[in-house]
């Protein structure tokens, strides 16, 4: 009996093609997220599930897919929309993307601290309106990165390769997060483990690469802010919960922080509103992992890992409860 396979959006065709080698495939044409009684109907009759981040898969579709399904392959590194005990109760494998989505994440990450530092959005959008300008030494100052420090939440891949990044502007590392990395890590980036108010407190840019979880959610709010430097800029690239987005734009607008750089967002797609007109806040729309690269590397590696489950083999990058 040949496997369906339910792809609850567009992938690049070499997954597509992995694939097409394990099963039928059936593609959802919708050129957006499938609503909870679309993505239900969809996936009925499925032994395999291809989601992206914005599907919420539960026991409900789980049990809507039928017996046969064996695997959930999510196209994110972050699994915080599945609802993996429920499915490993079921005997369903989860797996995600590990990996092949590190340096874009940390290209537009530091791209953010950039952005927002120098304030280039603000110069691209005064040229844009042809608001008239001339240089004098006063002009859209910013912030330098030379010998300042950065903070890091969560010292994971991702962190780490922002680390990398930072020594190039000679930026001095901290980070904090559920446990230390190894030493050869600490020593090779010059990180200091700190507690997360001491990172705070110290850090002239704070970058968020920690995995949403219940202690996580909000993680940075109200209070948070608050211990921030006033001068100090937030960078959010991993999931937009981390950061409470109301008592952000409070923040900003009372100055307790310089600004921000967002790419993810609380109610994704919806922003915060206050957040839209400041001049000292960058948001870009989830575009961490956006290069034709690293995008196609994530969808080749969930269809193996479907691959490999439907034929008797072992995910590759598996997500246990």
């Amino acid at each position: 009996m040949t496997s369906t396979i339910a792809v609850t959006r567009w992938i690049p065709d070499e997954a597509l093609k992995v694939l097409a080698e394990a099963g039928e495939v059936k593609l959802s044409r919708a050129d957006r997220p499938l609503t909870p009684d679309e993505l239900r109907e969809f996936v009925r009759g499925s032994s395999a599930i291809v989601g992206m981040l914005h599907d919420r898969i539960d026991g409900e579709v789980a049990d809507a897919a039928g017996p046969d399904l064996k695997v959930v392959a999510n196209v994110a590194v972050g699994y915080d929309n599945i609802d993996v005990p429920a499915l490993a109760g079921r005997g369903i494998t989860v797996t995600n993307t590990p990996g092949v989505l590190t340096d874009a994440t940390a290209d537009l990450a530091f791209g953010l601290i950039l952005a927002v530092t120098r304030r280039l959005g603000e110069g691209e959008r005064l040229i844009r309106s042809r608001t008239p300008w001339s240089f004098h030494l006063g002009f859209l100052l910013g912030s330098s990165l030379q010998d300042k420090t950065l903070g890091i939440v969560g010292l994971g891949q991702i962190g780490q390769a922002v680390a990398r990044r930072a020594l190039g502007f000679g930026m001095r590392i901290v980070y904090s997060g559920r446990s230390r990395a190894a030493e050869d890590v600490e020593k090779t980036l010059g990180a200091k483990y700190v507690p997360f108010d001491e990172l705070l407190r110290s850090s002239d840019v704070v970058s968020l690469h920690c995995p949403l979880t219940p202690e996580t959610r909000h993680l940075v709010d109200a209070d948070a802010l608050k211990a921030m430097k006033p001068g100090a800029y937030l960078i959010n690239t991993t999931r937009g919960p981390v950061v409470h987005e109301a008592a952000l734009a409070d923040a900003l607008e009372a100055g307790e922080i310089a600004g921000a750089g967002l790419d993810v967002f609380e109610a994704e797609p919806e922003v915060e509103p206050r957040l839209l007109d400041r001049e000292n806040v960058v948001l870009t729309p989830h575009l961490g992992s956006a290069t034709v690269e690293t995008r196609t590397a994530m969808a080749v590696l969930a269809a193996e890992n479907v691959a490999s489950v439907l034929t008797g083999g072992n995910p590759l990058t598996e997500v246990r409860p």
